[in-house]
């Protein structure tokens, strides 16, 4: 079972931004930038190479709108969208998931992992990219 099937299931807490029918949408608990989300199915996928097509389309209109409400919440200047599939290819969760992760001028990205931020700090970034996606 995979850290993002225990999210999913309750068993361990996150900083949700967004939830439907087909995804979860939440903080990245060991952010490489302020805002760091990511998007995952609900039904467990390894990797593109399986996630059904609708799904995977799902996911890939969702980031669209995930991408703006991050620029406004946060008044990012880009924002980086990075996805691995397998193990050659830097994917450590094997359980699809996309980043979206904001991105400022003459910033410098953090390594993924290296330090966790408290739940408390993640929701209350989250609230403003919900925010933002509902507007």
């Amino acid at each position: 079972m995979t850290i993002f099937q225990k999210i999913l299931d309750g068993d361990i807490e996150s900083a949700k931004i967004y939830e439907d029918e087909l995804i979860y949408v939440f903080m990245d608990a060991f952010p490489q930038s302020r805002g760091h989300a990511l998007i995952i199915p609900k039904q467990a996928e390894r990797d593109l190479f399986t996630m059904p097509v609708k799904t995977l389309a799902h996911i890939i209109e969702f980031s669209q709108r995930l991408a703006k409400a991050q620029m406004q919440a946060l008044s990012a200047d880009g924002i980086r969208v990075m996805q691995f599939n397998g193990e050659a290819a830097g994917q450590s969760v094997f359980h699809y998931h996309m980043h979206l992760i904001p991105m400022w001028h003459e910033q410098d990205l953090e390594a993924h992992g290296d330090q966790s931020v408290a739940l408390e700090q993640l929701q209350d970034i989250a609230k403003k990219i919900s925010a933002a996606l509902e507007a």
